[in-house]
């Protein structure tokens, strides 16, 4: 996977990059990501990538020539198939919210170029003409969109396979819909999680977990996942497909 990132704060990603997963996915040659100065496609001589907004109103908009000729020239090696294979995404709060259905949309591409916006927004003729999506990560407005780059960077890559290095761990987390989930089928939150030690200030593992029953401890995460999307977010409880086992789980979970 190819991510090209496009910003006119290119040392911003000197360090989101340099750790974790995504380190080590560079090192071995999963994914490759490349970062490129915006003002290196101006042609002025004072390298403006942005204007006045027409038809008045505050802040500035970054203009479209730098955007266009910017992602020109970094794909203009591909062939056809290739660009078939292409994701020009630009990040913007007027976008498609980032959710895990369509990072796994776009970690089946074979390369992402990502458009990072400043200041008021960028110039609408980059979305309507020149991005293949308007990408969102929440419900709210960043200075601009490196962050946002970063974030689509991380939950892409860790979809790749061998990212994570177990082949299920990508499987068995929250907003799951793949096939072999059990604990979040349907889409729902994970369970809740323990580790060693077994107490901590009088705080005690549940004592299914230690006990040694698969089966219990199957029932107890999806119980306990089903109660905390319901509890956290209950819109995706609303839209998943209950069993009857489910149901059974969510009334025992009021008991509790």
């Amino acid at each position: 996977m190819i991510f090209d990132i496009v910003t006119i704060f290119p040392e911003f990603f000197q360090g989101p990059f340099g750790h974790g997963i995504i380190r080590r996915t560079r090192e071995d040659g999963l994914i490759d990501i490349r970062i490129h100065d915006l003002r290196n496609y101006t042609t002025d001589k004072h390298r403006t990538v942005d204007d006045r907004p027409f038809g008045g109103g505050e802040g500035m908009v970054l203009k479209p020539e730098p955007l266009f000729a910017a992602v020109e020239s970094v794909l203009s090696d591909q062939t056809l198939e290739k660009r078939a294979q292409t994701a020009i995404v630009l990040l913007s709060a007027q976008g498609k919210l980032l959710n895990h259905s369509v990072a796994q949309a776009l970690a089946e591409q074979k390369r992402l170029v990502l458009l990072c916006g400043r200041y008021e927004g960028v110039d609408e003729r980059v979305a309507e003409h020149l991005a293949t999506l308007e990408l969102s990560i929440g419900d709210y407005v960043l200075t601009g969109g490196e962050l946002a780059a970063a974030v689509v960077v991380d939950a892409v890559t860790r979809l790749l396979p061998e990212a994570l290095g177990h082949e299920l761990s990508a499987v068995e987390e929250s907003f799951s819909t793949h096939p072999e989930a059990r604990i979040t089928a349907g889409g729902i939150l994970d369970c809740p999680h323990y580790t060693r030690p077994a107490e901590f200030r009088d705080w005690k593992v549940p004592e299914t977990l230690v006990g040694g029953n698969h089966e219990d401890v199957r029932r107890w995460r999806r119980r306990q996942a089903l109660a905390k999307t319901r509890r956290n977010r209950p819109d995706l409880l609303e839209r998943a497909a209950l069993t009857e086992e489910d149901r059974r789980l969510l009334e025992a979970a009021d008991r509790d």
